[in-house]
């Protein structure tokens, strides 16, 4: 039983703006929020995710955030990016400039969207400069990077950028399918390397379809909480195999063996409900203390609202990760 307060206001939104997928970096001194925003005036909230750009907020204490200006926006055509810019995560290089990596989608030649990954950089998190991208194709035959006939949208997004746990190289963790297995149980964790956060080289999903699966694992985030090694995702039911039907969740955990791998999906766990999407992690300095934030989404008995909620303190109960 997942026990939220969800009826508190979101800790981040626009009155002219929907907001929904967003990610986090920390500075040392400012706690720095990225979300994907479109204008209300849309009207229809389905019509946001061909509209979307990066926008930022600033906060001390990740409770009251100031927006700032826009981070990253669409680019003129023809470019990877050129219809809407998506979700990404942000990571620091060496050197200490700041590394965006984020989702681009286009249009094909026949209208069809395209979704692949490029990466721009920042002294200061502030002003950003796009590199040149997308950063790799996808191999299909390991990943389908077009519409698929039996499902909704093309799947190749939402990167997540970590340091090898050796210290050497670093990962890229994507939101992927596979072009093999049950239609509710190809959905994997697509993977890449790079040594030096710029040249990058696709490698297999690290998990496997399977028929008690999910069809997507959005937004995807691991951490080291407490000790412990966590991966994050969201998938909603009706994108769910059946073996998870009965769960109405949002958000889900399952245990890792490290950062990088040895993810068990047969053992994954709800930590949001079914309206709360696209769950992440932040430590907040003050008491090394980790905490979940999520946004209002759809729900059978509700509209697409948007808004980031939170924080949710976050705990280990067995071997479950639950928020509270």
């Amino acid at each position: 039983m997942i026990s939220l307060d969800t009826t508190r206001p979101p800790v981040f939104d626009l009155t002219d703006s929907w907001v929904w997928d967003f990610w986090f970096a920390d500075d040392g001194e400012q706690y720095h929020l990225f979300f994907l925003y479109a204008s209300r005036a849309l009207h229809e909230p389905e019509r946001r995710h061909h509209r979307a750009s990066i926008g930022h907020a600033v906060s001390q204490n990740l409770t009251s955030w100031t927006r700032v200006s826009d981070a990253v926006v669409r680019s003129d055509a023809p470019a990877f990016d050129d219809l809407a810019t998506w979700t990404g995560s942000v990571t620091r290089r060496p050197d200490g400039r700041w590394l965006m990596f984020y989702t681009g989608v286009s249009l094909s030649q026949d209208r069809q969207p395209i979704q692949r990954i490029g990466c721009a950089i920042s002294n200061d998190l502030e002003t950003w400069n796009k590199l040149p991208g997308p950063l790799f194709e996808p191999d299909p035959s390991w990943y389908v990077g077009a519409d698929e006939d039996d499902w909704h949208d093309p799947t190749l997004r939402d990167p997540w950028v970590v340091r090898d746990p050796d210290g050497v190289g670093w990962h890229m963790l994507f939101t992927a399918r596979s072009p093999h297995g049950p239609k509710f149980g190809r959905g994997v964790i697509g993977h890449a390397t790079s040594p030096d956060l710029t040249a990058w080289t696709l490698r297999p999903a690290i998990t496997e379809p399977s028929e008690t699966g999910f069809g997507q694992l959005e937004v995807p985030q691991t951490e080291v909480v407490d000790g412990r090694s966590v991966l994050l995702f969201s998938c909603n039911p009706f994108h769910a195999s059946a073996a998870h039907a009965g769960a109405r969740a949002g958000s889900w955990t399952a245990p890792a063996e490290s950062t990088v791998g040895g993810f068990a999906l047969d053992r994954a766990n709800p930590i949001t409900p079914q309206g709360l999407y696209s769950a992440r992690l932040v430590r907040r300095r003050e008491g090394d203390q980790w905490l979940m934030f999520a946004f209002r989404d759809e729900t059978a008995e509700a509209p697409f609202r948007g808004g980031i909620m939170g924080p949710f303190a976050v705990r280990w109960d067995g071997d479950v990760l639950v928020a509270e």
